[in-house]
C-alpha cells in the first residue's frame, strides 16, 4: 500500500509526529510513503524512506492526484491549515475532488489519519 503524505507549513511538525507516534505499524504493514517536497523532506530527515515530488505550490498537489487516478496511490493524508490562506488551492480542491471520485480514503487530520490507519 502506498499512502501520500502532505501538509501545509503549519502541520508538517504534525505531520512528522503523527508518523514517529505510528512508525511500528506503517513499518508492520509495508506502507510505501510519497510525499509532496518539503513534507517528503521532513520525513526522510526523521528517518522515513520517501518518495518526493514537487512541492505543493510548484505542482506537488497536482503530482499526487495524478498518481492517485493512476492507481498508484491507495490513501492520502493531507493535513491541512484551514486558518492559512494558500495560492494553490485550486490544487488542493483538485486532489481532494480527484480522492472523492476515485474513492480513496482521504484524511484531513491526525483523528481521521489514526482510524484510515488503524482500518486495515
Amino acid at each position: 500500500m502506498r499512502i501520500a503524505i502532505i501538509a501545509h507549513d503549519g502541520k508538517k511538525a504534525e505531520m512528522v509526529r503523527f508518523l514517529m507516534d505510528h512508525r511500528e505499524v506503517l513499518s508492520a504493514k509495508g506502507i510505501d510513503l510519497v510525499a509532496t517536497g518539503t513534507t517528503g523532506q521532513h520525513a526522510l530527515d526523521a528517518g522515513f524512506e520517501v518518495e518526493r515530488v514537487m512541492s505543493g505550490p510548484l505542482g506537488g498537489d497536482a503530482q499526487i492526484a495524478s498518481q492517485v487516478t493512476e492507481g498508484k496511490i491507495q490513501m492520502v493524508f493531507f493535513f491541512r491549515d484551514p486558518l492559512d490562506k494558500h495560492p494553490h488551492e485550486p490544487d488542493i480542491a483538485m486532489l481532494m475532488r480527484i480522492c472523492d471520485v476515485r474513492n480513496i480514503p482521504l484524511a484531513t487530520n491526525i483523528a481521521t489519519a489514526e482510524r484510515l490507519l488503524h482500518s486495515f
